[in-house]
This record gives structure tokens, C-alpha cells and sequence, in this order.
């Protein structure tokens, strides 16, 4: 079976989604992450979350790895798009900005100490962090404004693209942003992708992974 090594809260949520959507048999495992020791560092020698080991014991690491392969393994599914369409570039495009872009744009804000350990440096580090991460925003609502009532980012399909994008707009309130108040594009999207039947699954079968450690350490 394929096994997907994640842990809750992480980035590795949208493959967990893809996972769902497509229906794909699959185990996760909660691996510790920064943290010497973890067994993630078995299986990925940088450490990273998701980390897709096949039943041929073969090793896939990076979202923009794994959430294609995953979508070409059922076209049927409409998650991903036949090769050489403009569609398909669509999907790694908004999938090249989050993983390039607007992933590593939190970091500043959400951990400012992987930066500096000075504490007034952090909040410099922090307030320009914001600046990014607004800029990136304020592109994301433009997009979503244009869609069409109903509509995916790329499609009347919810595709691989919505899949890791939607993770890292759920985020907004680690930042201390209210996408509410500030993104209404992006508050409705976000209203959407939450209720998709696969970001719900994805979203229990964290929890329960969170409550397997907790009866763990109560035992």
C-alpha cells in the first residue's frame, strides 16, 4: 500500500486531500519533524513532509513532485490534465507559486527566529515578511475575482492546484490575518475548499492522527 509520511499542520495536508480525491488506498504516518531522531530522516534525508513511499519501495519527496504523479494515477478523476494541454500548465503554474512563493512567504511571519535570534531583528523580519506576504495575497484575490461563479482556480474542477494552494490560504490566521475582512475573494474560496468532501476527510484523518499520539502519551 502507499504509505505518505505527513504531519498535521504541515504543507503535506494538500497531498493527504489529493489522496482523498482520488480515492488512492494509502496509510499516513506521523513522523516528528525537527527533530533529530525522527524517522522521517529514514525515509527523506532533508527531512521534509510529504514524503510518497510506493508499494515498490520507491521514494517521491516534494509536493510538486507527488501531487502530479498522484494526479496522473486516475485521469479519470479530472485532478489533473492530459499532457501538452494548457490546462495541465495552468495547474503547475498555481502549483510552482505556492511552492515557490507563497509557502516560504510564512516562514518570516510565522517563524521569524529561523532568521535571527535577536527578538527586536524578529519583528523586523516579521513586519517585512508581512509586506510579501500581503503582495502575494493581494495577487491570489485578484485570480480568484476573475473566476466564474462556481469555479475551481483553474476549472470547474477541483484539481491538484486547489488541493495545496487551499492549504496555505487556511493558514491566513497563523499570520494574525483575517482573510474576512481583508480578501473576500480568497474568505469565499477558503469557505469552499474547506467544506470539499476531500479537504474534510483529510482534515479528520489529521485529527485522528493527533489524537493516536494523544492516547499515546496518556497510556
Amino acid at each position: 500500500m502507499t504509505t505518505l509520511y505527513v504531519s498535521p499542520g504541515a504543507c503535506s495536508l494538500g497531498a493527504i486531500v489529493a489522496l482523498k480525491a482520488l480515492d488512492i488506498p494509502h496509510e499516513l504516518v506521523r513522523v516528528a519533524l525537527r527533530q533529530p531522531g525522527s524517522p522521517i530522516y529514514d525515509i527523506n534525508p532533508l527531512g521534509r513532509v510529504p514524503t510518497l513511499q510506493l508499494d515498490g519501495g520507491e521514494i517521491i519527496t516534494e509536493n510538486a513532485a507527488i501531487l502530479p504523479f498522484l494526479g496522473d494515477l486516475k485521469p479519470e478523476a479530472q485532478l489533473f490534465a492530459p499532457a501538452g494541454s494548457v490546462l495541465r500548465a495552468r495547474i503547475q503554474e498555481w502549483i510552482g507559486f505556492a511552492n515557490s512563493d507563497l509557502h516560504p512567504a510564512f516562514r518570516p511571519v510565522t517563524r521569524p527566529e529561523l532568521f535571527t535570534d535577536q527578538p527586536e531583528a524578529q519583528q523586523q523580519v516579521r513586519k517585512k515578511g508581512l509586506e510579501r506576504l500581503h503582495l502575494l495575497l493581494g495577487h491570489v484575490e485578484r485570480r480568484l475575482g476573475t473566476l466564474e461563479a462556481g469555479h475551481w482556480l483553474v476549472s470547474e474542477h477541483f484539481t491538484i492546484a486547489d488541493a495545496y494552494v487551499g492549504v496555505f490560504l487556511s493558514w491566513l490566521p497563523r499570520a494574525d490575518i483575517s482573510a474576512e475582512e481583508k480578501y473576500p475573494a480568497i474568505h469565499s474560496y477558503l469557505k469552499r475548499w474547506l467544506a470539499h468532501p476531500a479537504v474534510q476527510a483529510a482534515l479528520a484523518a489529521e485529527s485522528q492522527l493527533r489524537s493516536q499520539d494523544a492516547a499515546k502519551l496518556s497510556a
